[in-house]
């Protein structure tokens, strides 16, 4: 498997995973605001974590893979409005595993 794949990969995992914690954070916000209130300070870190850090570091794994594997400017946008969208990442990277590897992927 091609490290550029793998990283973007590994960065699509993580930024979708910290937006559906973000996302079920504000669910559990508009059903018990007193448990809002104490998890706070965690919604914080992982709000500031997935858009400051995480984000612009999958931006850039995604502007490499779209031009390490030639690929439609159209899937770059795809792939960074999968950043905003929760559960998106994690089909769009099975999507781009299925598009660019479709004998599966090769063992390492």
């Amino acid at each position: 498997m091609n490290a550029t794949f793998r990283r973007y990969r590994l960065m699509s995992f993580v930024t979708g995973t910290t937006l559906l914690i973000l996302f079920v954070t504000l669910l559990l916000h508009t059903v018990d605001l007193t448990l809002w209130k104490q998890m706070s300070w965690f919604v914080k870190i992982v709000g500031i974590g997935h858009g400051v850090v995480l984000y612009p570091i999958y931006m850039i794994m995604c502007f490499n893979l779209v031009m390490k594997f030639r690929l439609n400017v159209s899937y770059l946008g795809l792939m960074l409005f999968a950043g905003f969208v929760p559960g998106l990442a994690f089909y769009l990277e099975h999507r781009m595993r299925l598009k660019l590897y479709p004998q599966g992927l090769p063992v390492a």
